[in-house]
């Protein structure tokens, strides 16, 4: 009997301590569960994408806020840009099909348009070389305000200060790819207030007409403002993008101060009018950072969104950024561009010799005096 109670007692103290040891093994596994890191979230695109756009946008704006200051120096006449599009300008110069003639995509840009040039690859050397009126610059010879880009090898059409008339113009190279069938896209940008011009509501009508609509994106940044005119004491309509709706032709608004929202919208847009071969009216809301040109003092402007640190935000708390990161980051370029603008100043201004050159193809003389 005293052996049965013994062992009793023995089997009861083996049970109890495997139940200790269960709850204890129980007890750690929650702690550890609870000590594991919430995933990061989901963003919509790889982290690669997301951190190449962010390099892009940090390397767009140090250098247009280099070419201001290159401005506010004395070293140039005049600086006219746009820092606060850059979440949208860099999708745009990643998504296109970069290279020359129809097969590619065309584009007609406007002079804020430097986040999309340095997305497609331009040196930021370039661009300053431009604002400097350098005889190195690629795209005018030195002879051309700031952001006045032309590269005819990633079909870049010349930036004119006419406003507007980009507008038109894109009408004749999307003409050209419909007859290709290469499913090329013409891209054309501009601003809310130059959505007034005629050149603009002429492109509403020769691209959306049913015999023969036309494979092309009519882009409208929409910051607010045309120079000093408050966008809300010129328009009737409610969204810039009504307008399109009068034509039947297919229209979208978008945040274009998130760069994600802006790439997924931009690459949706494109692929519809490669496909389709039927144009697209986009507008994207963003911000103006530093005014409309150096004509109204090229300031920061406090109140308004900076694309830039909200899109940082969002990297840091998904993980994939640090504050050291983005410091660094910004370093680099503003390194970069400063280095770039103290080469710039060693090179030639153009010579009265070289005024007529590139006026006209092929070289023909373009100097009147001369017929």
């Amino acid at each position: 009997m005293a052996r049965q109670t013994q062992t009793k007692s023995a089997s009861k103290k083996k049970k109890a301590s495997k139940m200790k040891t269960t709850k204890k093994k129980a007890s750690s596994a929650q702690s550890k569960k609870k000590a594991t890191p919430k995933p990061a979230p989901k963003l919509g695109l790889s982290n690669e994408l997301l951190l190449q756009m962010h390099r892009l946008m940090v390397k767009s704006r140090a250098l247009e806020e280099r070419l201001i200051k290159i401005y506010k120096t004395g070293e140039a006449f005049f600086w006219i840009g746009g820092p606060g599009e850059e979440a949208y300008g860099v999708p745009l110069g990643l998504l296109a099909n970069k290279g020359q003639g129809p097969k590619h995509d065309y584009f007609h840009l406007h002079y804020r348009c430097t986040p999309t040039m340095v997305a497609l690859g331009m040196p930021m050397i370039d661009s300053i070389r431009l604002i400097m009126n350098r005889s190195t610059d690629t795209s005018t010879g030195g002879r051309n305000f700031s952001n006045h880009y032309c590269y005819p090898e990633w079909n870049v059409v010349p930036v004119g200060s006419p406003i507007e008339v980009q507008y038109q113009m894109a009408i004749g190279t999307a003409h050209v790819q419909k007859r290709h069938k290469a499913g090329a896209v013409t891209i054309v940008t501009g601003g809310d207030a130059g959505s007034a011009e005629g050149d603009f509501a002429s492109c509403l009508v020769w691209a959306s007409r049913p015999a023969n609509p036309l494979p092309i994106l009519i882009t409208v940044q929409n910051n607010g403002w045309g120079i000093s005119t408050d966008y809300d004491g010129q328009h009737g309509e409610t969204s810039i993008t009504d307008r399109g709706k009068a034509f039947n032709m297919r229209t979208r608004v978008i945040n274009g101060n998130d760069p994600i929202e802006s790439y997924i919208a931009l690459q949706e847009e494109m692929e519809y009018i490669r496909k389709e071969q039927k144009p697209v009216l986009l507008e994207a809301k963003v911000s103006r950072l530093y005014g409309h040109s150096s004509a109204s003092g090229a300031n920061f402007v406090q109140n308004e969104d900076c694309c830039i640190n909200m899109f940082e935000e969002r990297l840091m708390r998904a993980g994939l950024l640090t504050e050291d990161d983005a410091s660094q980051i910004k370093a680099e370029y503003e390194a970069e561009a400063r280095a770039a603008q103290e080469q710039v100043r060693l090179e030639p201004s153009p010579q009265k010799e070289t005024l007529w050159d590139h006026v006209y193809t092929d070289g023909e003389n373009g100097d009147w005096r001369k017929f």
